[in-house]
């Protein structure tokens, strides 16, 4: 009894000598709790499926038809920090000093953690929560017409550990306090909790007015912080002269004590920049503003990107909707980013979309009037592959596409009014036919040879009709391997009009909704 005695006062003291160490050196207690964060590793697909309520119902969610002034008030300033002149240069009073404790290459994990990435949660199970259910990587493929057209690169962030004395140096630049931003616009903001939504505030009007270091407005780990920083990145393609990579500057204890932000060489000369991109894009949304839907604007600037943009894996500032608008080069994040800057202008919503497909890749949503549509401008800007990828859901996408990082939060794509309106494939009346003369079996299409045969009778000719799928097509194909059409109708047609010789050749061109027209040339005598 006495040894337990002893032994349970022995317990009581270590934990009185602890508890009294702590509260004279504090700093102690923020290193054992970045212990228990340095062990977290980077993960772009651990997130929770579910339904995420935060977007407009697919079902009776109204779109927003706007014009193109409407953007400007879907951001509003309460404090006017995100009215400052764009173009006015970095503010003189940010440090971007790169002194180091223990060296400058110290890096760290700085992954999407589910614990503390500052994601919002939902209130009943305390997680975060997407409708949309990717598909296995590995069972993704592309044809060769599209494969390889990628070029997306992922955020990427350099930390760095500094001393607290380099960390006092700096003030916070414009904080964005009250801003607010429409969330069927800005879908990545909704994904953050508050303090995420603060720091995504602050780094959208640092970023706005060309300040490069400045101290977060609250406490933030390098994990954290990633996510704020690639929200920000996915909603703003007009923030065209902000790289996608960024430093964290971090105390030995752990949070990030200052955010440097790079910027690309347009900051140079902002104000010619932005009146370069500004002419361009007003060229394209000018010309759509007039069209009578969302959809026939969505269509036009479509066609309008793709025309103009050539695929360029070399191509400058290619992650940026400038590279495209401007320079007419990028790669699949320019073609994207570009493509929502100039839908968001007409008042459609249009989002930002990574994942992979072959290789990290980028693409987007679109919400047209009864749901969400995958679109991707840079494998549309293939001959022969116009619109396969347009309008489509994410069945559709479900062989080539998967979603990764934050985009597995934007909303399902199941929209089907205007998932099947274009093709790259002729319709039935542009070949001068209707629906009589499609054949959902083998019997009918003969008996329509025939009849058309036996109609026109002896001479030099051609005649058409339609098959109905590619399972005929392929019941037809072995039925001519093996001549059983001559059996079927060709012979009886020959004797209906006293023929003794007949040649025929044939061809197939596939027609938009898998029909495949068949053209007979025939020779019968």
């Amino acid at each position: 009894m006495k040894k337990i005695l002893y032994g349970i006062l022995s317990l009581f003291l270590i934990s009185c000598c602890a508890a009294a160490l702590y509260i004279f050196r504090p700093e102690l207690s923020g290193a054992a709790n970045s212990l228990l964060h340095r062990g977290q590793e980077e993960t772009a697909a651990g997130y929770e499926d579910g339904r995420r309520q935060a977007f407009p119902d697919s079902e009776t969610g109204q779109t927003a038809d706007m014009d193109s002034k409407n953007m400007e008030n879907s951001i509003s300033d309460a404090d006017g920090t995100a009215g400052q002149d764009q173009g006015s240069g970095p503010d003189q009073t940010g440090g971007g000093t790169e002194d180091t404790e223990s060296g400058s290459g110290d890096s760290r994990s700085s992954g999407l953690s589910d614990a503390d990435a500052l994601l919002a949660k939902d209130q009943n199970t305390g997680e975060k929560e997407t409708g949309y259910q990717p598909p296995d990587r590995s069972d993704l493929s592309a044809s060769a017409q599209v494969s390889g057209r990628n070029g997306y690169e992922r955020v990427k962030e350099e930390s760095v550990q500094v001393s607290k004395d380099t960390a006092n140096q700096l003030g916070t630049g414009p904080t964005g306090e009250g801003l607010t931003f429409d969330v069927e616009f800005y879908p990545y903001y909704s994904m953050l909790d508050t303090t995420g939504q603060q720091l995504y505030r602050q780094l959208y009007a640092n970023a706005n007015a060309l300040n490069p270091a400045f101290k977060p407005v609250a406490e933030v780990d390098a994990g954290q912080l990633k996510n704020v920083f690639s929200a920000v990145f996915n909603d703003h393609p007009e923030l065209f002269w902000m790289d996608s990579s960024y430093t964290c500057k971090y105390l030995q204890n752990g949070p990030c004590v200052e955010i440097d932000l790079s910027f690309n060489r347009t900051a140079q000369d902002i104000n010619g920049a932005k009146a370069a991109f500004d002419a361009r894009a007003n060229e394209i949304t000018a010309q759509a503003q007039g069209l009578p839907n969302a959809y026939e604007k969505e269509k036009y600037v479509y066609h309008a990107l793709i025309d103009s943009v050539t695929y360029d894996l070399g191509s400058e500032m290619n992650q940026s909707a400038y590279s495209a608008l401007v320079n007419g080069q990028s790669v699949c994040a320019g073609y994207a980013r570009a493509f929502q800057y100039l839908l968001r202008q007409l008042g459609i919503p249009c989002y930002y979309c990574t994942g992979y497909a072959g290789e990290d890749h980028a693409w987007n949503i679109v919400r047209l009037d009864d749901g969400y549509y995958n679109v991707d401008p840079t494998w549309g800007d293939v001959e022969g592959s116009r619109y396969a990828f347009f309008n489509r859901s994410d069945a559709d996408y479900a062989d080539t596409h998967v979603r990764q990082e934050l985009s597995v939060y934007l909303p399902p794509c199941s929209g089907q009014a205007y998932r099947d309106l274009d093709s790259d494939y002729k319709r039935l009346e542009e070949v001068g036919l209707d629906e009589s003369r499609v054949f959902a079996d083998m019997q009918s299409y003969y008996g329509d040879c025939y009849n058309q045969i036996t109609g026109t009778g002896v001479g030099d000719y051609t005649f058409t009709n339609v098959l109905e799928g590619e399972a005929l097509l392929d019941e037809w194909y072995q039925n001519y391997q093996a001549e059983a059409y001559k059996q079927a109708y060709m012979e009886n047609a020959m004797t209906a009009v006293g023929a003794t010789s007949c040649q025929i050749s044939l061809e197939i061109e596939e027609l938009h909704g898998k029909r495949f027209l068949v053209v007979h040339t025939v020779s019968i005598h």
